[in-house]
């Protein structure tokens, strides 16, 4: 079933209106009433997808000037808090502001109003927000449902990435959507070979090396060996898709590899995996080091490890801030030294601190 469900989620990624279907699945699952995807940028209006039963509301949520103060102020509580896991939205609100939230008003009308959000901050400046309805008389969300949400999290993010990049628009073919996204990418068969890339991926000489057969590889041997193992690994195993780049000058790199399933799979002219390099860039809306953060797919437990040795505190210190016991600590650093591509202290916190923290 979750297999089925990731496979529907790289689907939705290309191909928007497959996005209320996915988020259909996902909230059955989870045992909610109705699901929501809303992007937001720098600029630019609040775009999103909901489920069917979802969609009028969401709509005004984003274009009725009394409403769309709702998800505003759910994005800033998010950034905020900057959970890495699906919250109950509740636990940081205060009773006040659930009884006056205009949105809430209009939810409760339907019976709903316990919202499980997350907020995924996109290496391109973008943050997607998901968010899933359970009725009031339910109570709060299940630890299972949430264990459910948290498990697809890191797929919803690079998902969420393709889609925020196409603005959740329908993609007409492989070249023009690679060329929408505006950013280094190449469609690769099941084998491996490159089918098609764009001029801004041919240009990237020094991160990408040609291989026999038509293949391709990263130049850093430690970032092309997860490559690699994410190119050969079956749909829904859980591997590492978001790969850390080591270019020679700044922003920072990631390389993500997204799996093209289902009608995504015609659609780029029967690729099987799509691979993008997104440069970190910083805005008004992603505070660092989360950009970073959520690309990597850490654990809740991993994030705060992490944040804390990027503040300066020593291990010991970190294990503490984190609420590790120290005796565990070295497990978790190793962990997350394999997940970002890195085997040194220096090197993690010199990774986080990469995307220039923006001023509170």
């Amino acid at each position: 079933m979750t297999a089925e469900i990731i496979d529907a989620l790289y689907e939705a990624a290309f191909i928007a209106e497959k996005w209320p279907a996915v988020l259909t699945r996902i909230t059955d699952v989870a045992a909610a009433k109705g699901g929501v995807l809303l992007v937001f940028a720098d600029n630019m209006r609040i775009r999103g997808q909901a489920v069917p039963s979802l969609q009028d509301m969401m709509n005004a949520a984003i274009t009725d000037e009394a409403l769309r103060v709702s998800p505003v102020a759910a994005l800033e509580l998010m950034n905020s808090v900057r959970p890495a896991s699906f919250i109950e939205l509740d636990s940081f609100m205060t009773p006040q502001q659930i009884r006056d939230d205009p949105l809430r008003v209009r939810l409760r009308a339907r019976g709903l109003g316990r919202q499980a959000c997350t907020a995924i901050a996109m290496p391109s400046g973008e943050v997607a927000m998901f968010i899933f309805e359970r009725g009031l008389d339910e109570g709060i969300h299940p630890a299972e449902s949430l264990a459910f949400l948290d498990g697809m999290r890191p797929d919803m993010a690079r998902a969420s990435l393709a889609a925020a990049r196409l603005r959740l628009e329908q993609a007409r073919g492989s070249v023009e959507a690679l060329a929408m996204i505006g950013l280094p990418a190449a469609v690769l068969a099941g084998n491996g070979r490159v089918r098609v890339t764009n001029a801004l991926f041919d240009r990237e000489k020094e991160l990408f090396v040609a291989t026999a057969f038509g293949g391709i590889a990263l130049s850093h041997p430690d970032a092309n060996r997860l490559f690699q193992l994410a190119l050969q690994a079956p749909g829904g195993a859980a591997v590492l898709r978001s790969i850390p780049l080591r270019n020679t000058l700044p922003p920072p790199i990631v390389l993500h590899v997204l799996p093209l399933r289902r009608d995504a799979h015609d659609l780029f002219g029967g690729g099987d995996q799509l691979i993008v390099a997104t440069a970190i860039s910083a805005s008004m809306l992603v505070p660092s080091p989360t950009i970073l953060i959520g690309l990597f797919d850490l654990t809740p437990a991993e994030v705060k490890l992490a944040t804390a040795l990027a503040k300066g505190l020593n291990l010991k210190a970190a294990a503490t801030e984190a609420g590790l016991q120290f005796s565990t600590v070295r497990t978790y650093l190793n962990r997350i030294f394999r997940k970002t591509g890195t085997n040194q202290q220096s090197q993690l916190i010199a990774l986080l601190k990469s995307a220039h923290p923006l001023q509170p």
